[in-house]
């Protein structure tokens, strides 16, 4: 991605934290014809592989799983070097926050691009182990739920997922709060605190990030 260097934060606290609030990704593979081929997926950031023979990285491994019918299943198999874009709050950001008068509207967001190699999970018993990983993510008291249904029920579900487990190869941050304006962040902040919710979130990384008192 296109990433101006007073808005690329090298800080891997901050990818993560960006991948774990806003987990749904686009995933990006080239296809047959050359074009690319985009899914939008949950995934599931951690700092290791769930297998002790798993993938490592110094930048955490990412899970998540799609329809065995998405075309992505059988790309990520074939060629699994892929991107993996996160999006996270994004804001209209007014040109009223200068007191300059020659200045333009922008927007204000923060995301994260992974570059990644796959590694398909195919036993039945993996697929349930990642699938009770993802759970306890984003809602623990199903697990019970899921262990109490019927064998032929989850086995039927397992079967029609593909899951898998992306090594994070290289990672790249972009923070686009208007650092290099710092005459306006008071302005800016005020603004996006009274805003949209997705504003509101601007508001409290601009605090997190220590761009305002």
């Amino acid at each position: 991605m296109y990433l101006p260097k007073q808005f690329h934060h090298p800080d891997p606290a901050i990818a993560q934290r960006i991948m774990r609030e806003h987990p749904l990704a686009s995933i990006v593979s080239v296809g047959e014809d050359g074009f690319a081929v985009l899914s939008h997926i949950p995934m599931h950031w951690q700092a290791a592989s769930l297998w002790a023979d798993g993938l490592q990285s110094e930048h955490g491994v990412l899970l998540g799983h799609c329809a065995r019918a998405n075309p992505q299943a059988q790309l990520l198999a074939a060629q699994p070097q892929a991107l993996v874009s996160f999006m996270g709050p994004q804001a209209y950001m007014s040109p009223g926050v200068y007191a300059e008068k020659q200045r333009v509207p922008t927007l204000s967001y923060l995301a994260v691009q992974a570059k990644v190699m796959t590694r398909i999970i195919d036993p039945h018993e993996d697929r349930d182990r990642l699938l009770k990983c993802l759970i306890a993510e984003h809602e623990p008291a199903y697990a019970q739920q899921w262990r109490e249904l019927p064998a032929t029920y989850t086995g039927a579900m397992l079967n029609g997922i593909v899951a898998f487990e992306m090594q994070i190869t290289e990672l790249r941050c972009a923070v686009k709060l208007n650092q290099h304006r710092p005459e306006a962040h008071t302005a800016m902040h005020a603004a996006y605190a009274q805003g949209s919710e997705q504003a509101q979130a601007l508001a409290r990384w601009m605090k997190d990030l220590g761009l305002v008192a």
